[in-house]
């Protein structure tokens, strides 16, 4: 990743602010990695101690475009990963142009799986890219957790899993605990920690409430393994800000390399139009052609076109968003005969569910079809 610039330009506030001062390089690891001297963490071969990291470890390169975080996939009798569809979908959604995929998200159901299981996704997926001739194809990793230890630790496990990148959110469950600086430090010493570069995950919704602003984001991207963020809050103005100030990359530019995200495919082309990178977005695993498309005909200067096609993946998007895991499975169940179910608690669609989920894809899936 290519050295960035200082940010530009200072943008309003937002929920949570700080003026900040950072350290933009990161600072030993000595502190972090005294943490995984502890027995517990260097006995077996699959533990996350230091000595088991290679410092050697590259990574693959991120570059704009569409990032689909992958569903897990489970036996419907027994709930056990189903690794075959898995490898499955992995190597669909690579045949279809995507620029990378990130396991252990929202759709991944990461808060239903173990740590092994985490790391089982991830190296399946790696092995089905590399086994089909993907192996320039970077996996992001979902890494959040509620302290910075486990965080540190996830970022360990994804990197020997296979993982290039970390996806983090910030904790949020002693939010009303935290100090001004709580959040600014736990993501400089996740990157201090993590042996792969971060991304920093913005999605109130699923913590809390809390919402990163834009000054707060632009101030971390100095930190030199802080690569990018995705934007799950839906707020173009506080990407484009980002973008701006970083001077993110775009499909067309190269920029200082940093990835400005946004977090769903309903808002793809006006994150284009903002400036930033490209979308890590779920709709990806039902239309991973038409997510595509919508950048290519934006980069084409096809303006009109991907207007048209936006307006059908955001209806799309709307069915994904208010089925969510459980009606995006039950689409693609219906309409490319495997997705199954989501592990309990979710609930498991009737037949009345089913018909009304996959309906609400049919517009967008016949459009996939069309692209194929």
């Amino acid at each position: 990743m290519a050295p960035r610039n200082k940010p530009k330009v200072p943008s309003p506030a937002s929920t949570f602010h700080q003026d900040l001062t950072l350290n933009p390089t990161p600072r030993s690891l000595s502190v972090v990695e005294s943490i995984y001297s502890q027995s517990q963490y260097s006995e077996s071969s699959d533990s996350t101690a230091a000595s088991s990291i290679d410092d050697t470890h590259q990574v693959r390169s991120l570059r704009p475009g569409v990032y689909v975080p992958t569903l897990t996939f489970f036996h419907p009798e027994t709930e056990d990963l189903d690794l075959d569809t898995i490898t499955k979908h992995a190597v669909r959604l690579a045949k279809a142009g995507v620029a990378g995929l990130t396991t252990q998200g929202s759709n991944g159901e990461a808060v239903h799986l173990s740590h092994q299981e985490r790391k089982l996704v991830t190296k399946t997926t790696r092995n089905a890219l590399d086994n089909a001739g993907f192996y320039g194809l970077p996996i992001i990793v979902g890494c959040g957790s509620q302290s910075t230890r486990e965080t540190v630790e996830l970022c360990r496990e994804a990197m020997t899993s296979g993982g290039d990148y970390a996806l983090v959110l910030p904790p949020s469950y002693y939010k009303a605990m935290y100090k001004p600086e709580s959040l600014v430090e736990f993501f400089e010493e996740v990157a201090d920690g993590s042996p792969i570069p971060i991304l920093i995950y913005n999605y109130p919704g699923a913590v809390n409430g809390l919402d990163m602003d834009s000054d707060v984001i632009t101030a971390l991207a100095k930190h030199t393994n802080i690569v990018g963020c995705k934007l799950t809050c839906g707020n173009t103005g506080k990407l484009g800000r980002i973008a701006s100030s970083v001077d993110a990359a775009t499909p067309s530019e190269d920029g200082v390399g940093f990835m400005c995200m946004g977090g769903s495919a309903d808002f793809t082309l006006q994150t284009l139009v903002v400036g930033g990178s490209g979308i890590i977005g779920g709709l990806g695993n039902i239309a991973p052609r038409a997510c595509v498309k919508i950048i290519e005909l934006y980069k084409a200067g096809k303006m009109d076109e991907a207007k048209r096609m936006q307006a059908i993946v955001a209806r799309g998007d709307w069915a994904a968003i208010s089925g969510g895991i459980v009606g995006t499975k039950s689409a693609l169940e219906t309409h490319y005969g495997y997705g199954g179910f989501a592990r309990k608690p979710l609930p498991r669609p009737n037949k009345q569910e089913s018909v009304k989920y996959a309906a609400g894809f049919k517009e967008l899936v016949d459009l996939e079809n069309s692209l194929s």
